[in-house]
Order: C-alpha cells, then sequence, then structure tokens
C-alpha cells in the first residue's frame, strides 16, 4: 500500500497507477502550538511504501510519523521513497563546527524503514548516510518527453559536474550536443558564469540541472546565451524547487520554458518520475 505524503500526493498517485496498489488515506493536521500530525486511520496493510518528498523541517516531520504510524498499524516493512531529498546538498561541514546535515536527517529516516529510494540526489555519496540499503534512480531521461521539436539542439549543464545530466536527456531526446559551462561560486547567491567552447548561436539550448532552486546559476547562464545569438532557451530541471524570485529571475533572462519532473510538484511538472520509481519498486 502507497501512503502519501502531504507535499507528494499526486506522484504517489501516479506511482500507485503504475503499480497497480491501492493507496491509502492519510490525514494531515497541525495542532495549535504549530506541531505536525500525520496519521494513516484506515491503514491495513503487511507492506507500506512512503512516497513523501523534505521540500520542508516540517515535510522531514511528516516522514518521520508516517513511517511510524505505518508501523503501528502493522506493517513488517516500510519502503521510503524520497523523490526530493532536503538537505541533500549539506554532504559536509563547510565550516568549523557545522553539522552534516544530510547525515543527520539520514539516519533519522532510517530508524523506522527497511528501504529508501532517492531520485537523482544531488551527490550519490549521500546514500552511504542511510542506515539502511538505498537504490538510486535517475529520472534525468524523463525531461525529454516535454520538450517541443528543437532546431539543431545543444543540451548544456551549468557545471562539469552535471554534464552527465545534460547527456541523459540529450540521449533520451535522440538529438543533439552536450556540453557544460564553467562555473565559479563565490557565495550562495554569487555565482560567475563563463561559455563552453560549444556554438550555440542561432540554436536551441537546453540547460539542465538537478535543481532549480534560487534560479541564479540558470538566470546567468540563460542570460549568457541569449547574448550570445541562442535561437530559444530552455531550462529542464528534475527537481523544481524554484525558491524565492527563481521564476521572475529566469523570465528576466529571457527564458522560453521550465520543464520539470513531479519530485517536487510544481506548475512546470510536466512529466512524472512516477514510472522510473515503478521500476525501481519492482526489482
Amino acid at each position: 500500500m502507497l501512503v502519501p505524503g502531504a507535499s507528494s500526493q499526486a506522484l504517489t498517485a501516479a506511482l500507485a497507477s503504475e503499480l497497480g496498489e491501492s493507496l491509502s488515506a492519510v490525514e494531515y493536521d497541525r495542532f495549535p502550538d504549530g506541531e505536525t500530525l500525520a496519521a494513516v486511520p484506515d491503514f491495513d496493510a503487511d507492506e507500506a511504501t512512503v512516497v513523501a518528498s523534505t521540500v520542508s523541517n516540517d515535510a522531514y516531520i511528516e516522514l518521520l510519523q508516517l513511517q511510524d504510524a505505518v508501523r503501528e498499524a502493522g506493517a513488517e516493512r516500510v519502503t521510503t521513497v524520497i523523490p526530493y531529498m532536503g538537505y541533500a546538498r549539506q554532504d559536509k561541514a563547510f565550516n568549523p563546527g557545522h553539522p552534516i546535515s544530510a547525515r543527520a536527517v539520514a539516519r533519522a529516516v532510517s530508524t523506522t524503514t527497511d528501504r529508501v529510494v532517492l531520485v537523482n540526489p544531488h551527490e550519490d555519496a549521500v546514500a552511504e548516510f542511510f542506515d539502511v540499503p538505498v537504490d538510486i534512480v535517475d529520472a534525468a531521461g524523463r525531461l525529454a518527453e516535454p520538450l517541443p521539436t528543437l532546431d539543431d539542439p545543444l543540451f548544456l549543464s551549468p557545471d562539469s559536474g552535471a554534464i552527465d545530466i545534460a547527456q541523459t536527456v540529450r540521449d533520451a531526446y535522440g538529438a543533439g550536443e552536450a556540453d557544460y559551462f564553467e562555473k565559479v561560486r563565490h557565495s550562495g547567491t554569487d555565482v560567475e558564469i563563463t561559455p563552453s567552447d560549444a556554438d550555440f548561436e542561432g540554436r536551441d539550448v537546453v540547460i539542465t540541472d538537478d535543481i532549480i532552486a534560487t534560479g541564479t546559476t540558470m538566470s546567468e547562464a540563460v542570460s549568457v546565451l541569449a547574448d550570445g545569438g541562442a535561437r530559444r532557451v530552455f531550462c529542464a530541471t528534475v527537481h523544481p524547487l524554484l525558491a524565492r524570485n527563481a521564476r521572475t529571475k529566469l523570465s528576466r533572462a529571457g527564458i522560453e520554458r521550465v520543464v520539470g519532473t513531479d519530485t517536487i510538484e510544481r506548475d512546470v511538472s510536466d512529466v512524472s518520475v512516477a514510472p522510473a520509481l515503478a521500476d525501481a519498486l519492482s526489482r
């Protein structure tokens, strides 16, 4: 039986359909003091698959409650699917005395589950922080489906570390080249982007990345491409977090369209990762 977190209800329904499994009723509430409550009053199954993107601190607490609730209701085996893992980018102590937040939340999640499934975490190494088996699903290829017909397409990643996503989307699309930008990050919001050697003048360009958070990196890249004569520029991301004024930044930079999946359910979630998750869960 599939159990949805509040932030992943549409994805869980799609996954239930893919797997041919039932969907549990869930109640989400909040106490007057601000504490959250997630409950499964009608749950009755030996196995549970909890699906919850941890887009906020509350979402993490809710996930822990759902795992505990299905155990309390009699589930003998629990699988936890985290389509988007919050804190995954904090995979090291960046300053003395800082926590490794990805490790802290992974250990907490591990206490009441038997298996974890992640979708395109920022670094695969975060899987090592869990105390239970972890499967990593690469859903980047799903981003090719909603793209329009492209003219001599070029698929670019914002840096060399994400070139595999650009290549995956290119391969799924079936045409074009893949390359990357050179990126120098001076701070959390100050990023310098310089063009790669790829010729993008007069071409349709798709900038790909695992996540669009504040949109700073993407908007800088879009501006560089627009100034250099790119025909049309699209953004494709697995995790469309789009925090703060990200949408405005991208629109002002000249982006034609943002394409995302439903790991984070937004209005740009044009394609579902449910088929990719169903394949992983069926193995």
